[in-house]
């Protein structure tokens, strides 16, 4: 036991990186990230489909009449969604796209409460992480904020997909015009093309969430090494996400609730992961903040020092000892 007690400190000090991850993981725990982490998910999960609601409404007016652009979102939309959800976000597209106007306005009215409870979350996990002090703000003013954080956020997050979505597009329209749909090595390079391409569309949109949504706005600088790792996590989580939900779906006894239970991990693992990642961004040895604490001030007090005279003793010594003194010099004059 003692030695695996002193494994860890060796390992701390050989290894700046396993020092830096228990650094992260420790300020993960101590400002409540997994709490954080269930509160984003409930919100993710019950704002998901309002907002999609809302945008599937938006879109389906600006392309009514346009059955070839109705594909094309379809497709595109369903795309861009975490794989093994293609069933269920099809069906959602269908039956936005046909009720648009009762599907708007109820989606917007219900997207307010979630989409504003789920940033004002995420705004308080993200301050926390960060170690920033949580205050206490104005009611009004605060929820104005937030909600125009989760505009920006969406704004954002409609870029991403369809940087994925038109790059893909595009990407094959290009292959179809030169003559190199049917070869392997160039459907491979748009394939690489349009991965590295959605990496850096998450990265941005996760630049913007790790710098700009805390309370308390950092820098774009110090944030830049977070958002490189969550784009890449990001990805695999979907990814594995994908495998998860075709291994369950593929279950008949889950077959219906597979889809939301895979939704409810891939919503947690995502907030938990994007929590730590912000942890591991703010416990960087840049990003650090040390407390200075100044000396204590110099305080200049007067020494007065009270020394007392002398008292009745003393006063009746001398008076005795000088009249002595007379006495004995009488008594030497008379001799004389």
């Amino acid at each position: 036991m003692a030695d695996k007690e002193k494994l860890v400190p060796r390992l701390r000090r050989k290894y700046p990186w396993f020092d830096h991850a228990l650094r992260a993981n420790d300020a993960f725990n101590q400002r409540y990230g997994n709490h954080y982490a269930a509160a984003i998910t409930y919100f993710s999960v019950l704002s998901l489909f309002p907002l999609l609601m809302v945008g599937f409404s938006v879109a389906g007016f600006i392309v009514a009449g346009n059955a070839t652009a109705l594909d094309e979102l379809r497709n595109g939309i369903l795309r861009a969604a975490p794989p093994g959800l293609g069933d269920l976000f099809s069906k959602l597209v269908d039956s936005a796209l046909s009720a648009r106007g009762t599907t708007g306005i109820l989606g917007l009215l219900l997207a307010f409460y979630s989409g504003l409870g789920w940033m004002t979350n995420l705004r308080d996990a993200l301050t926390a992480q960060w170690g920033q002090e949580r205050k206490k703000l104005p009611l009004v003013s605060t929820t104005l904020k937030d909600l125009v954080a989760l505009v920006g956020l969406g704004l954002a997050l409609v870029v991403s997909f369809g940087l994925t979505a038109v790059g893909g597009l595009v990407g094959n329209l290009l292959l179809r015009l030169v003559g190199l749909q049917d070869q392997g090595w160039a459907v491979f390079l748009l394939r690489v093309a349009t991965i590295v391409l959605a990496l850096l569309a998450n990265m941005l949109v996760f630049l913007w969430v790790l710098s700009r949504l805390p309370r308390e706005r950092v820098s774009a600088h110090s944030a830049i090494k977070g958002a490189i790792i969550a784009a890449i996590g990001f990805e695999v989580l979907k990814q594995a996400a994908g495998v998860f939900l075709t291994f369950v779906i593929s279950s008949p006894a889950s077959a219906l609730f597979g889809p939301i239970i895979g939704l409810l991990i891939f919503a947690n693992l995502v907030s938990r992961f994007l929590l730590y990642v912000t942890a591991w961004t703010a416990t960087a040895q840049e990003n650090v903040v040390v407390d200075f604490l100044p000396p204590p001030p110099v305080v200049i007090r007067p020494r007065v020092d009270v020394r007392r005279g002398a008292g009745a003793g003393a006063v009746v010594a001398a008076f005795g000892a000088g009249a002595a003194l007379a006495w004995l010099s009488r008594r030497s004059r008379s001799r004389r």
